[in-house]
C-alpha cells in the first residue's frame, strides 16, 4: 500500500507520540523532498527526528507542474501542493492530509485521502490503540490540532466511545 503524507499529519502524530500508528498500519510512508525539509527544519524536537526513521521515504517529484499550480493558482503551501503532486504522480492509495484546501483539492483530483482522525479509527479498528479520544485530546492540548466539536462528538460516534 502506498501513502503520502504532507508535514503537518506527521508532525501532529509525532508530537503526541503515535507517529508509530503510520508504520503500523502502512509500514512505508513517503514523503516528498519540500516535506522532508519542513520536517528538518521544525521548532519542535521530536520533529526533526522522523526523518531518520527508516520506514519515512523520502522522494523527489518528476513533474512540478501539479505542484506549482497548487501552489499559485489554488494557494497551497508547498508541503501541501507537493505530497497531492507526488500523491497523484505514484498513484496512492491514500493521501495524509488534514488541511481543507489541501484535501478539497486532492479529492478533486481524483485521491484517496485520510486524515490524522481516520488514522486514528483505523489503529482502534485494528486494536493499534484502546481509545481515541485521549489521543485526540493529546492532539488538540499538547499539538494544536483543531477539530470542531461537531467533528469531534463525530468521530467519537464513529469510534463508539461515550
Amino acid at each position: 500500500m502506498i501513502v503520502v503524507s504532507d508535514t503537518s499529519a506527521l508532525s501532529n502524530l509525532a508530537i503526541v507520540e503515535h507517529l508509530w500508528l503510520l508504520e503500523a498500519i502502512y509500514q512505508t510512508v513517503i514523503i516528498p523532498d519540500v516535506v522532508a525539509r519542513e520536517l528538518a527544519v521544525a521548532s519542535h524536537p521530536t520533529i526533526p527526528a522522523i526523518l531518520q526513521l527508516g520506514w519515512i521515504q523520502t522522494q523527489s517529484l518528476t513533474n512540478f507542474e501539479i505542484a506549482n499550480q497548487l501552489q499559485q493558482e489554488r494557494g497551497l503551501d508547498a508541503g501541501e501542493a507537493n505530497a497531492i503532486a507526488l500523491a497523484f504522480e505514484v498513484s496512492a492509495d491514500d493521501l495524509l492530509i488534514d488541511e481543507r484546501l489541501g484535501r478539497q483539492e486532492a479529492v478533486r483530483l481524483g485521491l484517496p485521502i485520510i486524515g490524522v482522525l481516520g488514522i486514528l479509527l483505523v489503529a482502534k479498528q485494528r486494536r493499534l490503540i484502546p481509545e481515541v479520544q485521549s489521543v485526540m485530546d493529546a492532539l488538540i492540548n499538547q499539538a494544536g490540532f483543531r477539530v470542531s466539536s461537531q467533528l469531534y462528538r463525530r468521530i467519537l460516534d464513529l469510534a463508539q466511545e461515550p
